[in-house]
């Protein structure tokens, strides 16, 4: 198992079109990828320009696969300009 997980900061007045792309894009890599186990797109109503994603994989191929893919590609480029800073961590189980 391979964990990820994004905290993005959405410029201001960006949320209202960041968060559909955000979750359209979540539902295509589980539709489409047979590596992506869970992709969870989370927000915080105390943090209103904050977007928390928690997704797990297979194995780090699985997450360099998505990294790859034609909506995931289609996304970044879309949402690229919303985004004031994001922060990505990887994790691998340790304990089966």
């Amino acid at each position: 198992m391979f964990a990820v997980t994004v905290t993005f900061k959405i410029k201001e007045g960006e949320m209202s079109d960041f968060l559909p792309l955000m979750e359209n894009n979540a539902r295509l890599s589980l539709e489409r990828e047979r590596g992506c186990h869970r992709f969870d797109v989370c927000t915080d109503p105390g943090r209103e320009d904050e977007v928390f994603l928690y997704e797990v994989y297979s194995d780090r191929a699985a997450f360099d696969l998505h990294l790859t893919s034609d909506h995931f590609l289609s996304f970044d480029k879309e949402v690229s300009e919303m985004i004031a800073s994001k922060s990505v961590a990887t994790f691998e189980r340790v304990v089966p």
